[in-house]
């Protein structure tokens, strides 16, 4: 089923209830239901949206629409000067392919803690605007994810907005991933704003190293807090890595991180 605004989607996921799934770009959600994870009876396609896709300057914070593209997201001036962590890990996700079907709404949605624009949104103490049937709520990223592939919508619930606050020393960043091909996953992941820092696919969900994130305020020198990055994780075993080859990572990759954004600063 095609919508063409977001009220008529969040009528017709009212009316089907848990049998519908809303489908963005679909990089998502067809990988689950191809592994038999997810087997919806009805998808609420939402790419006929016009309006929510935009990248717009609100003053003290950026507003990207859910719908966004991740290769719009990369090439937005305003995100490139205001908030260049954001474009840098868009032009970073998959391949071109991907860039131009996938939207960033869907990449937050999905929840996945291997993805890499959940962890640098959660680095950029971003807030996700949530339309329901009873009204607009929003919810930071610090209690939107909640477990794997769980995140704060509740069902029937669309994800429309993501609001960046604009930081106060906007090059301070950097972003670093471990991939065995680059269109991969991220064996780990880090994306550091400032003094902040997250990690992709240290847990069940994206992590802020809030261990790091205090050595760093307490006057530890990059080295000393990185070599912290794992404490408090939860990384798991597979067969692309170890738990502890991934903590490992971990410290190596924030540190890298960090310096680049000490290097930029």
């Amino acid at each position: 089923m095609r919508a063409t605004s977001v009220d008529e989607a969040l009528g017709l996921a009212a009316e089907h209830g848990e049998d519908a799934k809303y489908l963005a770009g679909g990089h998502s959600l067809l990988p689950l239901m191809k592994l038999r994870f997810a087997a919806p009876g009805v998808l609420i396609d939402l790419g006929r949206i016009p309006d929510l896709a935009y990248v717009r300057d609100e003053g003290t914070y950026v507003a990207v629409g859910a719908l966004t593209r991740h290769h719009d997201v990369a090439h937005a001036s305003l995100l490139a000067s205001d908030v260049p962590l954001l474009a840098h890990t868009a032009e970073a996700v998959g391949d071109p392919q991907i860039r131009h079907r996938g939207t960033i709404g869907g990449s937050v949605a999905h929840g996945d803690a291997a993805s890499d624009l959940p962890a640098t949104l959660l680095a950029l103490d971003a807030s996700f605007v949530i339309r329901g049937q009873d009204g607009t709520r929003t919810v930071p990223a610090t209690e939107f994810f909640r477990s794997i592939f769980e995140t704060a919508l509740e069902p029937g619930e669309l994800l429309t907005e993501i609001q960046v606050p604009k930081p106060a020393s906007p090059a301070a960043w950097g972003f670093q991933k471990f991939t065995k091909r680059a269109i991969d996953w991220a064996i780990v992941g880090v994306a550091v704003q400032g003094q902040a820092v997250a990690l992709v696919n240290m847990g069940s969900t994206p992590l802020r190293a809030t261990a790091v994130e205090n050595a760093l305020a307490s006057g530890a020198s990059i080295a000393e807090a990185a070599a912290l990055a794992a404490e408090g994780t939860n990384a798991g075993s597979d067969i692309h890595a170890s738990k502890a080859y991934r903590e490992h990572l971990a410290r190596v990759l924030v540190k890298r991180a960090l310096e680049d954004a000490a290097a930029r600063s």
